[in-house]
């Protein structure tokens, strides 16, 4: 999907108590996982470069965490896995828009996906491709903000 080069470095996660660099946080694909049933709150709270993070670094680590935690032992998503995400924890971007022609080709690419599994940069994609398509986005952009 998207036709992206990955990236051939390595990256790991610091938790509590283990030394590491006070870099922003990256994501491996073959981390430890963490136990499903450890809250993402929890499991974001353990990862210790991100206890003075911004909204935006947070926000992406659930994302990735939530990848983690729904990925096969290779750190893939097979493709019923990321539609089950998609209609479970992205339906308020996906809600409605199953008629429009854009969202149609978004869920075409993702049948079409040779390996018939994503990794993190694919899920990352596809997640982006819907945010820019939907409706939401579009209430999220017009939206009056009040302080």
């Amino acid at each position: 999907m998207g036709g992206c080069l990955h990236s051939s470095q390595d990256h790991t996660i610091h938790t509590e108590g283990e030394p590491g660099p006070p870099a922003a946080p990256a994501f491996t694909s073959t981390p430890k996982k963490m136990p499903k049933s450890i809250s993402i709150s929890k499991q974001l709270a353990s990862i210790k470069a991100l206890k003075k993070g911004s909204d935006l670094e947070k926000a992406i680590a659930t994302v990735a965490l939530i990848f983690k935690n729904s990925s096969d032992p290779d750190g893939k998503l097979g493709k019923s896995t990321a539609k089950n995400l998609l209609q479970t924890q992205y339906r308020n971007f996906t809600e409605g828009e199953e008629a429009k022609p854009k969202y149609q080709d978004i869920l075409s690419d993702l049948d079409e996906h040779t390996e018939n599994k994503l990794d993190f940069e694919d899920f990352m994609i596809l997640l982006l491709s819907i945010t820019v398509m939907s409706d939401l986005l579009q209430n999220i952009w017009s939206a009056k903000i009040t302080k």
